[in-house]
């Protein structure tokens, strides 16, 4: 199956209520700020939310979120491979925001940086980390030589590993009673 075309914030805002939005972004980057009506099932946990996105996808369209649409692509194919059609927001939730249209917040819930910013931290303190180390002992310099091909690979792949290993932070992992909660209301 192929997937349908990337829908742009504009046309996604105007047709909102005929979607049902699927968030893929760690419960944390979620917890920043989502689409209005997003449920947020996690890339890593797509697999489980098969048969409820299925159910979802029979009912009318799905529009998959992230930040940038990267992951929500790498969802909608993922998808497609399972004969599920579902379409990416073109440029995620940072162009959502950029055109001028709401995010939403659970109340209460605490701000945490958006992974890309995660993955940028990580990378220049574990950077910066092998270069001090390495005045003293040199082989850590290896440590720095690491992450920058780690950081080339991930530009030239569009994946990212650290980002995978981050994901797994208590932090940007869903409780399983909020991911069942989500799966059931997805069914309703």
């Amino acid at each position: 199956m192929t997937t349908p075309p990337p829908v742009l914030p504009a046309q996604a805002a105007a047709r909102l209520g005929d979607y049902t939005v699927i968030d893929v972004r760690t419960p944390g980057e979620y917890a920043s700020g989502y689409v209005p009506g997003a449920y947020n099932i996690p890339l890593d946990h797509l697999h489980a939310a098969l048969p409820a996105l299925k159910a979802a996808a029979a009912r009318g369209d799905l529009l998959m979120v992230c930040a940038s649409g990267n992951r929500s692509a790498t969802a909608c194919s993922e998808l497609a491979a399972a004969d599920i059609p579902a379409a990416t927001l073109t440029g995620g939730t940072t162009a959502w925001a950029e055109q001028g249209h709401t995010l939403h917040r659970p109340e209460g819930a605490s701000r945490v940086w958006s992974m890309e910013r995660q993955v940028r931290l990580t990378a220049g303190s574990l950077v910066v980390l092998g270069f001090a180390a390495g005045t003293r002992y040199r082989p850590a310099r290896w440590l720095s030589a690491a992450i920058g091909s780690g950081l080339v690979f991930s530009a030239l792949t569009n994946t990212c590993g650290m980002a995978a290993v981050l994901a797994k932070l208590p932090h940007n992992r869903p409780r399983p009673a909020d991911l069942e909660a989500t799966l059931a209301a997805l069914g309703q």
